[in-house]
Protein backbone atom coordinates (compact mmCIF):
# COMPACT_ATOMS: atom_id res chain seq x y z
CA UNK A 1 0.00 0.00 0.00
CA UNK A 2 2.89 2.70 1.05
CA UNK A 3 4.19 2.06 -3.06
CA UNK A 4 1.61 2.69 -5.35
CA UNK A 5 4.53 4.00 -8.07
CA UNK A 6 5.32 0.67 -8.37
CA UNK A 7 3.05 -0.71 -10.16
CA UNK A 8 2.21 2.94 -11.58
CA UNK A 9 5.43 3.26 -13.16
CA UNK A 10 5.50 -0.93 -14.60
CA UNK A 11 2.17 0.21 -16.18
CA UNK A 12 4.34 2.90 -17.75
CA UNK A 13 7.31 1.12 -18.75
CA UNK A 14 4.98 -1.51 -20.55
CA UNK A 15 3.16 1.15 -22.42
CA UNK A 16 6.69 3.07 -23.77
CA UNK A 17 8.34 -0.55 -24.12
CA UNK A 18 5.57 -1.45 -26.82
CA UNK A 19 4.96 1.35 -28.12
CA UNK A 20 7.39 0.52 -31.07
CA UNK A 21 6.05 -2.74 -31.52
CA UNK A 22 2.51 -1.77 -31.82
CA UNK A 23 2.88 0.82 -34.10
CA UNK A 24 4.71 -1.08 -36.58
CA UNK A 25 3.51 -4.47 -36.15
CA UNK A 26 -0.32 -4.48 -35.46
CA UNK A 27 -1.12 -1.07 -36.56
CA UNK A 28 -0.06 -1.96 -40.44
CA UNK A 29 -3.04 -4.89 -39.49
CA UNK A 30 -5.77 -2.69 -38.42
CA UNK A 31 -5.11 -0.45 -40.92
CA UNK A 32 -5.26 -3.40 -43.78
CA UNK A 33 -8.69 -4.70 -42.65
CA UNK A 34 -9.95 -0.48 -42.71
CA UNK A 35 -10.35 -0.52 -38.72
CA UNK A 36 -10.72 2.92 -36.83
CA UNK A 37 -8.73 1.11 -33.62
CA UNK A 38 -5.74 2.56 -32.86
CA UNK A 39 -3.60 -0.33 -31.42
CA UNK A 40 -1.23 1.82 -29.01
CA UNK A 41 -3.97 3.79 -27.06
CA UNK A 42 -5.95 0.61 -27.19
CA UNK A 43 -2.82 -1.56 -25.03
CA UNK A 44 -2.62 1.99 -23.25
CA UNK A 45 -6.70 1.91 -22.10
CA UNK A 46 -6.60 -2.03 -21.31
CA UNK A 47 -3.17 -1.06 -18.66
CA UNK A 48 -5.65 1.92 -17.24
CA UNK A 49 -8.41 -0.10 -16.52
CA UNK A 50 -6.06 -2.92 -14.73
CA UNK A 51 -4.83 0.59 -12.50
CA UNK A 52 -8.43 1.56 -11.89
CA UNK A 53 -9.39 -2.02 -10.37
CA UNK A 54 -6.15 -1.75 -8.10
CA UNK A 55 -6.88 1.24 -7.16
CA UNK A 56 -10.39 0.85 -6.17
CA UNK A 57 -9.21 -2.27 -4.42
CA UNK A 58 -6.36 0.03 -2.39
CA UNK A 59 -8.07 3.18 -1.21
CA UNK A 60 -10.77 2.27 1.55
CA UNK A 61 -7.31 0.26 2.80
CA UNK A 62 -5.61 3.84 3.31
CA UNK A 63 -8.43 6.31 2.92
CA UNK A 64 -7.64 7.11 6.49
CA UNK A 65 -4.18 6.95 6.76
CA UNK A 66 -3.19 10.61 5.47
CA UNK A 67 0.79 10.25 4.63
CA UNK A 68 -0.34 6.73 2.54
CA UNK A 69 -3.39 9.05 1.49
CA UNK A 70 -1.36 11.65 0.62
CA UNK A 71 1.22 9.09 -1.11
CA UNK A 72 -1.04 8.04 -3.43
CA UNK A 73 -2.75 10.54 -4.78
CA UNK A 74 0.81 12.39 -5.50
CA UNK A 75 1.80 9.57 -7.37
CA UNK A 76 -1.45 8.64 -9.24
CA UNK A 77 -1.12 12.85 -10.54
CA UNK A 78 2.49 12.23 -11.38
CA UNK A 79 1.20 9.05 -13.81
CA UNK A 80 -1.68 10.91 -14.79
CA UNK A 81 0.42 13.67 -16.18
CA UNK A 82 2.77 11.18 -18.21
CA UNK A 83 -0.25 9.30 -19.35
CA UNK A 84 -0.93 12.46 -21.46
CA UNK A 85 2.17 13.90 -22.09
CA UNK A 86 4.40 11.81 -23.26
CA UNK A 87 2.16 8.43 -24.67
CA UNK A 88 -1.13 10.79 -25.87
CA UNK A 89 -3.37 8.96 -23.27
CA UNK A 90 -7.00 10.42 -24.52
CA UNK A 91 -9.24 12.64 -22.39
CA UNK A 92 -12.48 10.55 -23.52
CA UNK A 93 -10.70 7.40 -21.62
CA UNK A 94 -11.28 6.35 -18.64
CA UNK A 95 -8.64 7.78 -16.06
CA UNK A 96 -7.48 7.47 -12.62
CA UNK A 97 -9.42 11.02 -11.83
CA UNK A 98 -12.68 8.90 -12.16
CA UNK A 99 -11.85 7.09 -8.96
CA UNK A 100 -10.34 10.30 -6.83
CA UNK A 101 -13.70 12.08 -8.07
CA UNK A 102 -15.68 9.16 -6.35
CA UNK A 103 -17.62 10.87 -3.28
CA UNK A 104 -15.57 9.02 -0.27
CA UNK A 105 -12.68 9.55 -1.78
CA UNK A 106 -12.69 12.95 -2.99
CA UNK A 107 -14.25 14.65 0.26
CA UNK A 108 -11.07 12.79 1.87
CA UNK A 109 -8.72 13.94 -0.75
CA UNK A 110 -10.10 18.11 0.30
CA UNK A 111 -10.00 17.13 3.81
CA UNK A 112 -6.07 16.09 3.68
CA UNK A 113 -5.60 18.91 0.83
CA UNK A 114 -6.54 21.54 3.53
CA UNK A 115 -5.13 19.97 6.15
CA UNK A 116 -1.65 20.28 4.56
CA UNK A 117 -2.17 23.91 3.24
CA UNK A 118 -2.82 25.18 6.78
CA UNK A 119 -0.13 23.66 8.15
CA UNK A 120 2.24 25.17 5.31
CA UNK A 121 0.47 28.76 6.05
CA UNK A 122 1.82 28.24 9.44
CA UNK A 123 4.91 27.42 8.11
CA UNK A 124 4.91 30.33 5.82
CA UNK A 125 4.42 33.37 8.47
CA UNK A 126 6.29 32.29 11.12
CA UNK A 127 9.51 31.97 8.76
CA UNK A 128 11.86 34.37 10.01
CA UNK A 129 11.65 35.62 6.19
CA UNK A 130 7.46 35.70 5.89
CA UNK A 131 8.05 39.77 5.46
CA UNK A 132 11.54 40.21 3.24
CA UNK A 133 11.23 39.95 -0.21
CA UNK A 134 13.19 37.15 -2.06
CA UNK A 135 14.74 39.67 -4.60
CA UNK A 136 15.06 42.43 -2.28
CA UNK A 137 18.89 43.19 -3.81
CA UNK A 138 17.16 43.22 -7.88
CA UNK A 139 15.70 46.49 -8.31
CA UNK A 140 14.15 45.51 -11.73
CA UNK A 141 13.05 42.36 -10.94
CA UNK A 142 10.75 43.51 -7.43
CA UNK A 143 8.52 46.67 -8.28
CA UNK A 144 6.20 45.08 -6.17
CA UNK A 145 8.44 44.45 -3.33
CA UNK A 146 6.54 41.17 -2.59
CA UNK A 147 6.96 39.98 1.01
CA UNK A 148 8.15 36.12 1.00
CA UNK A 149 5.23 34.76 2.57
CA UNK A 150 2.77 36.00 0.17
CA UNK A 151 4.76 34.73 -3.09
CA UNK A 152 4.60 31.27 -1.09
CA UNK A 153 0.82 31.54 -0.60
CA UNK A 154 0.32 32.72 -4.63
CA UNK A 155 2.07 29.60 -5.21
CA UNK A 156 0.40 27.58 -2.99
CA UNK A 157 -2.51 28.34 -4.29
CA UNK A 158 -1.10 27.66 -8.02
CA UNK A 159 -0.24 24.02 -7.15
CA UNK A 160 -3.68 23.42 -5.81
CA UNK A 161 -4.86 24.36 -9.52
CA UNK A 162 -2.62 22.02 -10.98
CA UNK A 163 -3.73 19.11 -8.86
CA UNK A 164 -7.40 19.46 -9.18
CA UNK A 165 -7.21 21.15 -13.26
CA UNK A 166 -8.10 17.55 -14.74
CA UNK A 167 -10.71 16.39 -12.70
CA UNK A 168 -13.36 15.20 -15.07
CA UNK A 169 -16.24 17.19 -14.00
CA UNK A 170 -17.09 20.98 -13.44
CA UNK A 171 -18.91 20.21 -9.86
CA UNK A 172 -15.44 18.58 -8.44
CA UNK A 173 -13.34 21.60 -9.90
CA UNK A 174 -15.82 24.22 -8.17
CA UNK A 175 -15.36 22.37 -4.58
CA UNK A 176 -11.57 22.73 -4.87
CA UNK A 177 -12.15 26.60 -6.17
CA UNK A 178 -14.25 26.64 -2.62
CA UNK A 179 -11.45 26.36 -0.90
CA UNK A 180 -8.84 28.03 -2.21
CA UNK A 181 -11.47 30.78 -1.98
CA UNK A 182 -11.67 29.98 1.92
CA UNK A 183 -7.67 29.44 2.13
CA UNK A 184 -7.88 33.22 0.56
CA UNK A 185 -9.74 34.10 3.31
CA UNK A 186 -8.00 32.52 5.97
CA UNK A 187 -4.89 34.26 4.85
CA UNK A 188 -6.77 37.54 4.82
CA UNK A 189 -7.73 37.06 8.81
CA UNK A 190 -3.88 36.00 9.48
CA UNK A 191 -2.68 39.40 7.67
CA UNK A 192 -5.33 41.15 9.87
CA UNK A 193 -3.80 40.00 12.83
CA UNK A 194 -0.45 40.94 12.10
CA UNK A 195 -1.72 44.26 10.87
CA UNK A 196 -3.10 45.32 14.00
CA UNK A 197 -0.26 44.17 15.89
CA UNK A 198 1.86 46.95 13.77
CA UNK A 199 -0.54 50.04 14.02
CA UNK A 200 1.42 51.52 16.16
CA UNK A 201 4.63 51.48 13.58
CA UNK A 202 2.48 52.25 10.26
CA UNK A 203 5.56 53.46 8.40
CA UNK A 204 6.97 50.34 9.71
CA UNK A 205 8.95 47.62 7.63
CA UNK A 206 6.65 44.91 8.60
CA UNK A 207 3.24 46.89 8.18
CA UNK A 208 4.64 48.22 4.92
CA UNK A 209 5.22 44.79 3.67
CA UNK A 210 1.91 43.82 4.84
CA UNK A 211 0.10 46.30 1.83
CA UNK A 212 2.35 44.82 -0.51
CA UNK A 213 2.03 41.70 0.32
CA UNK A 214 -2.28 42.75 -0.26
CA UNK A 215 -1.33 44.97 -3.43
CA UNK A 216 0.56 41.77 -4.97
CA UNK A 217 -2.35 39.02 -4.13
CA UNK A 218 -4.73 41.58 -4.92
CA UNK A 219 -2.62 41.87 -8.79
CA UNK A 220 -2.10 38.04 -9.09
CA UNK A 221 -5.70 37.28 -8.54
CA UNK A 222 -7.18 39.77 -10.95
CA UNK A 223 -4.85 38.12 -13.71
CA UNK A 224 -5.98 34.93 -12.87
CA UNK A 225 -9.61 36.00 -13.31
CA UNK A 226 -9.21 35.09 -16.92
CA UNK A 227 -8.85 31.44 -16.32
CA UNK A 228 -12.07 29.67 -16.47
Amino acid sequence: LNKPEWYLTQVLMWIGNHSKFLDDKIQPILDKAGSSVNAGLEFSRALVMLILEKLAADIPCLLYDDTLFCHLVDEVLLFERELYSVHGYLSSFPSCMHILSEESCFQRWLTVEKKFALQKMDSMLSSEAAWISQYKDITDVDEMKVPDCAETFMTLLLVITDRYKNLPTASRKLQFLALQKELVDDFRIRLTQVMKEETRDSLGFRYCAILNAVNYIATVLADWADNV
